[in-house]
């Protein structure tokens, strides 16, 4: 039985520029931690060689450090190391991957294939037939060759590449670097082993995308993982079995809030919210007086435990009611100003309604003073 771990689209140098810089740091340096879990499953698994099916780093400009963090987090595993560029990646003639070469920072292990080829393992009895990427766009299937090329009787026929299923993907079904759907079939492939796509995606029972091990955006598609792949023999079924790598839990969350238990939804998944998560939340509705103050408190104390808090409150209206405006003590102009900042629409509402919550936040403050004196 041969055993394969398929990975892709580490990404790394991946800056992180819409986050603040206490979260975009730790958030870049996960990337490098994934890949010492993957090396140390690799390992733990005894897998016969690891694939790397492209997008190894984000740009050709990353620094010298990284290149040499990167390939330093490899070394739990001893075994072969196959890479490919991708389209972030891509083997140009000036780029990463030319500077990864003159840094002399590729192990002896690492299989790095820059131009169309069979790389073969003799000890493993594996051929791959490899396809990176020479250019970030192509327009022509870079795996046709594989359908008539012969590879030694006996051994597994891998194939690996980086682009985009025609046809099959739920987005960009028309994008460059196309790959047709039934190439396995057609090159009479054990396994051919994708990038590109940043989830973990089945699209024969020979054909798959790893996914990014570490997710990098708010889509619920399996990303964070990689694939380990299990192959009795020549022509038999591959056994795949994605398994968890990510850090950090990616989750993009709206609610509507029209009524009070509505809010009680929203400040339990904030209370359950713990330091590996990544959110980004987005409340539309309104609010009375006590749901903003309870938000507000829920969002401080979230904000200080998960690994990063991004919050959309643009459509989320605060609306002190009747009852709420009277506790304040807000009589007279005060109280014509609040009915005023509730009311407004159109172009000045945003700062109406932070000036209102700035108001009332005053206003019980002072109430709050005056009962306790």
């Amino acid at each position: 039985m041969t055993k394969l771990l398929h990975t892709a689209d580490w990404q790394i140098g991946r800056l992180y520029g819409s986050f603040d810089p206490d979260d975009a740091v730790p958030l870049a340096d996960a990337r490098f931690a994934a890949i010492e879990r993957l090396a140390r499953l690799a390992a733990d698994e005894r897998v016969d060689a690891v694939l790397v099916a492209g997008d190894v780093f984000d740009a050709q400009t990353v620094s010298a450090r990284t290149i040499r963090r990167l390939f330093n987090a490899l070394q739990p595993y001893a075994g072969p190391w196959v890479m490919i560029p991708g389209n972030h990646d891509a083997a140009l003639a000036e780029g990463v991957w030319s500077h990864a070469k003159r840094l002399d920072a590729l192990p002896a292990n690492v299989h790095l294939v820059l131009e169309p080829q069979v790389v073969e393992l003799p000890d493993q009895r594996i051929a791959l037939l490899c396809a990176p990427l020479t250019q970030r766009h192509t327009h022509g299937d870079l795996t046709d060759w594989f359908d008539h090329r012969e590879t030694p009787i006996g051994w597994l026929r891998i194939g690996m590449a980086h682009g985009a299923v025609q046809g099959l993907l739920p987005e960009d079904i028309d994008s460059t670097n196309p790959i047709a759907p039934d190439r396995a079939q057609r090159a009479r492939l054990d396994y051919l082993a994708l990038g590109d796509w940043h989830g973990t995606k089945r699209i024969d029972d020979r054909t798959w995308y790893s996914g990014t091990p570490e997710p990098d955006r708010f889509k619920a598609n399996e990303s964070g993982q990689a694939l380990l792949v299990e192959i009795d023999r020549p022509s038999a079924p591959p056994r795949v079995k994605p398994v968890r790598i990510a850090q950090y839990r990616w989750r993009q969350l709206a609610h509507r809030i029209d009524v009070a238990t509505d809010l009680d939804g929203v400040l339990v998944t904030l209370a359950e919210a713990g330091a590996q998560d990544v959110l980004d939340l987005t409340l539309t509705g309104q609010v009375d007086l006590d749901g903003h103050r309870r938000l507000t408190t829920a969002l401080g104390v979230a904000a200080g435990r998960v690994r990063s808090l991004r919050t959309d409150l643009a459509g989320l209206q605060l609306t002190p009611t009747a009852e709420d405006i009277a506790a304040l003590q807000a009589d007279g102009y005060l109280g014509e100003v609040i009915v005023e900042l509730r009311d407004t629409t159109g172009v000045d509402a945003r700062r109406a309604q932070d000036a209102l919550a700035i108001l009332t936040s005053l206003l019980a403050e002072r109430s709050a003073n005056a009962v306790a004196a």
